[in-house]
């Protein structure tokens, strides 16, 4: 028989032991609670010499717990207790202990004789067997059982149905209580994500529509306009001019969930990288080694910009040396990873725990890496931490990582 509830997981096995005890002691009867297969989850209390004896026995103890089994499904059937005698012809009881239905196990009790009228008048839960008899030690103990009147054996399995009942209801209770409080966390924690994305990913849109690419560099994308329309006819700056519009068109995108394709990003990226190639000639060299094969990999808006930004405020322009800048994408099956490398001096280990870590007053650029690793780990888990390696010696440079799933789940 399958069943989603367990009783010892259920209810508090040590608690209902103590039950157990106190009320086998004071109705002076024996008491056991078996699971649904009839196997004891608590200790026997007040069992009879024969029984206790009966059990050291393996076939003896086997015939035991059929009939445990036998008396808690009859007692489910009925919904309420029933009273039936053993394999050996004492009189027992199951109280079945129920839940949506759902048979948990019974409490099993009794291993008594009632007046002899009535005794003949309880079915046996299962065949009758003689097996005991062969003993004359068992036989001894049988005939010295105690009896006690049916009334009081049949009203003491009802009380036990109401107390039972009782446990599982509170029980019951208990554990809806701590889901609803599990759930509660959960929804809590899940609108809590969900601001904190929506607080990023505005942050990231008050940056590109603010231009915080750089004001600097929107004047320096004029003035070269400007130079080139006057230099020559206007291949070149009708080239620049699309460029430029395919990264405002960009970033005015509307999308509420923060999500976009590697290829839309990368787009952007190459649009960005050719207007600055433009700008700086031959100061850098740039290889993007990205196949198609990626493109519809969906991954945050706006997620490499700003490292390949950092790329030309602190490797190109400080310096007089050419640069080089490499992005590169694999994946293992699973999940795809994009490289940034550069040739610049490195970052030293703090720098990197201070950007990694959003301490914003440490190290320029900091702030917006802070926001990337953020939405990564929010939008696809804590697992897609962005890392940051340096070995901060001159040209040896950094190498930037991000990953996102190659299959959003």
């Amino acid at each position: 028989m399958s069943n989603k509830y367990k009783l010892h997981e259920f209810l508090d096995v040590d608690r209902l032991q103590t039950l157990q005890d106190n009320f086998s002691k004071s109705m002076m009867i024996a008491l056991v609670v078996v699971d649904q297969d009839g196997v004891p989850v608590t200790r026997p209390s007040g069992f009879s010499d024969f029984c206790a004896r009966s059990r050291m026995n393996e076939t003896l103890e086997r015939h035991c717990y059929d009939s445990d089994r036998a008396g808690g499904e009859a007692a489910m059937r009925a919904g309420k207790p029933v009273v039936y005698r053993c394999y050996c012809g004492f009189v027992e009881f199951a109280v079945p202990i129920m839940i949506n239905n759902h048979y948990l196990g019974a409490f099993i009790s009794g291993q008594v004789k009632v007046e002899e009228e009535k005794e003949n008048s309880i079915p046996y839960i299962l065949d009758n067997n003689t097996l005991w008899e062969a003993n004359p030690w068992l036989s001894d103990l049988h005939y010295t059982t105690q009896r006690m009147p049916y009334e009081r054996f049949e009203s003491t399995a009802y009380t036990l149905l109401h107390v039972a009942s009782y446990l599982v209801e509170q029980a019951h209770a208990n554990n809806i209580q701590r889901e609803l409080r599990q759930k509660e966390q959960e929804l809590t924690a899940e609108l809590r994500k969900r601001v904190e994305i929506e607080r990023l990913l505005h942050e990231a849109e008050f940056k590109a529509l603010s231009y915080q690419i750089n004001p600097h560099f929107l004047f320096n994308v004029l003035n070269t306009i400007g130079r080139l329309a006057f230099l020559e006819e206007a291949s070149r700056t009708e080239t620049m001019v699309h460029d430029f519009a395919d990264m405002m068109r960009y970033l005015l995108r509307k999308n509420n969930n923060g999500l976009i394709t590697l290829g839309q990003e990368m787009n952007y990226v190459n649009c960005y990288m050719a207007i600055q190639k433009v700008r700086m000639n031959d100061r850098f060299d740039y290889v993007c080694d990205i196949t198609d094969k990626y493109k519809d990999v969906v991954c945050p808006f706006l997620i490499l910009q700003p490292l390949v930004e950092n790329f030309f405020n602190y490797v190109v322009e400080p310096r007089e040396m050419k640069s080089h800048l490499l992005l590169r994408a694999t994946d293992d099956g699973k999940d795809v990873t994009i490289e940034i490398t550069d040739n610049g001096d490195g970052i030293s280990r703090e720098d990197i725990e201070n950007i990694l870590s959003g301490d914003q007053n440490r190290q320029k650029g900091g702030i917006g890496i802070h926001n990337i690793k953020n939405r990564l780990q929010l939008l696809f888990g804590e697992s897609y931490a962005m890392q940051i390696t340096s070995p901060h010696k001159p040209m040896l440079g950094t190498t930037i990582k991000l990953r996102f799933p190659l299959v959003p789940a």
